[in-house]
């Protein structure tokens, strides 16, 4: 399945992005934050899809970092900010649909060209996983 066609199956039906996960920064209190690790569904230049149990709001600004696993070393994007722009629920979880924040990406370019390289990555893998199951392995997510 194509990249295009990856835009019509709903987002309770596809399987997150392989070796890619997001660790959102939760500020608990003055001087507390928590870390929790997010499985990412759909990835691009402008922002991605993301699902957790946790509850936010559209318009909340969503601190993290993004980590493609590798076999050596493991690529990461460090402090992004995201705004939350729409959510849909699923079971107990939520889908969150998060923009990466234009004021932050200028300001922040070495953070931002390391998500450059696991756009690059990710969409690298897919490819070879698509070769290599012939086609058959479901479908391609949209990266």
């Amino acid at each position: 399945m194509t990249a295009k066609s990856q835009d019509t199956v709903p987002l309770q039906d596809r399987a997150p992005l392989p070796d890619v996960t997001a660790r959102l920064i939760i500020r608990q209190r003055l001087f507390r934050r928590e870390v929790v690790e997010v499985p990412v569904f759909q990835l691009d230049e402008h922002g991605g899809v993301i699902k957790t149990d946790r509850l936010f709001e559209p318009g909340d600004v969503l601190h993290f970092d993004l980590v493609l696993e590798m076999p050596f070393d493991d690529v990461r994007t460090d402090r992004l900010e995201g705004l939350v722009t729409d959510r849909i629920k699923h079971c107990s979880n939520f889908f969150y649909f998060v923009d990466f924040r234009q004021s932050s990406r200028s300001g922040q370019g070495r953070h931002y060209d390391s998500l450059d390289r696991v756009l690059e990555l990710v969409t690298r893998k897919q490819l070879l996983k698509e070769r290599r199951d012939g086609g058959a392995a479901g479908p391609v997510h949209s990266v």
